[in-house]
């Protein structure tokens, strides 16, 4: 395993895998005994990041979510894992009432909302503090001022309570207001930013219908990228990067947002590279991001020992610089 550093505070940094692995489904459609063999491999692998939310996951059984980091709880105490696993969770998309569909009105981020999920979070995770503690998503449901949901974050940091801050989801402009805010009022600010990012390039003129008019966001596009760039010290937490099986999967089709003239040259060239390296188009895919010039972390969802195991291979995989080169310059 290799490691990286997020957060650019020293006080507060954390060393960490350079892969991390989503725990959202464990729990639920994910059982058990899948989950903890899954995570103990994970482990002795030397992976130490792991993300999940307090809404992991709702829709599967109509719940509030709470299931995943439940498993976690667990699964820590089991093996007397501590402070060398770092987890993260998010607050603000948890439904209000139970549902298995997606939700009409979620939590918000008022200032005691984050103060109360984190309680709840901490007691299904069992952990004194919360390592990493994201914005899921923006609060679309409230009229929360950002103002205040960046002062109760920073109340959590000053506390103890939380350790680091991650905004998910958020537009570009959010993401620049929230810090600076949180930097004009001396308060911790967020250094983590979790988005959909990977090989494959989106459209963006795709509105998401839950998410109001403004188009689609969540997408590490080139304004989250540039803004990644632009910001020392930033890392991006990039999920879904594998499309479900979409890269190798003929059963796992497209979504219509990479239909676009683009996307073969980009498959064509991800299928030269992983013919040359031996690699599967999933590890290429992976070894990409992992080796490019901007700080990114792969965040991989997996619900079997097989395809955990293909990831963790993915670390070790060098892309020359003429594969990365034609891998880039596919469009």
């Amino acid at each position: 395993m290799r490691y990286t550093t997020i957060g650019s505070d020293p006080a507060t940094a954390r060393t960490v895998s350079v892969l991390a692995l989503g725990a959202m489904r464990f729990g639920t459609t994910t059982d058990e005994a899948t989950s903890y063999a899954i995570l103990d491999r994970f482990a002795e692998a030397g992976g130490s990041f792991i993300d999940t939310a307090n809404n992991y996951a709702y829709w599967v059984n109509g719940t509030l979510g709470g299931e995943s980091e439940a498993l976690l709880g667990r699964w820590r105490r089991a093996r007397g894992v501590n402070d060398e696993m770092v987890i993260a969770t998010k607050v603000g998309g948890r439904p209000t009432t139970p549902t298995n569909g997606p939700t009409d009105r979620a939590e918000g981020l008022a200032p005691e909302v984050l103060r109360e999920q984190a309680e709840r979070s901490r007691e299904r995770l069992g952990v004194d503090r919360i390592d990493l503690y994201y914005a899921h998503i923006p609060d679309l449901w409230h009229d929360t001022p950002l103002a205040d949901t960046v002062a109760g974050f920073g109340e959590l940091v000053a506390d103890g309570t939380v350790g680091l801050l991650g905004l998910s989801n958020f537009w570009v402009w959010q993401l620049e207001r929230a810090r600076r805010l949180a930097d004009a009022d001396g308060v911790a600010r967020a250094d983590v930013f979790q988005y959909h990012h990977t090989y494959l390039r989106m459209r963006t003129d795709i509105g998401d219908p839950r998410f109001g008019q403004d188009g689609e966001f969540g997408i590490a596009d080139g304004s989250v990228l540039s803004y990644l760039r632009a910001e020392e010290g930033t890392t991006l937490v990039g999920y879904s990067p594998l499309l479900g099986g979409g890269y190798v999967r003929d059963d796992k089709p497209l979504d219509e947002a990479y239909d676009h003239p683009g996307t073969p040259h980009r498959l064509a060239a991800l299928a030269g590279v992983a013919n040359e390296t031996g690699a599967t188009r999933n590890q290429v895919v992976l070894a990409w991001m992992l080796g490019g010039e901007l700080p990114v972390v792969p965040l991989v969802g997996v619900s079997s020992l097989a395809q955990l195991e293909e990831a963790l291979a993915a670390v070790d995989l060098e892309l020359s610089g003429d594969q990365r080169r034609r891998l880039d310059e596919a469009h």
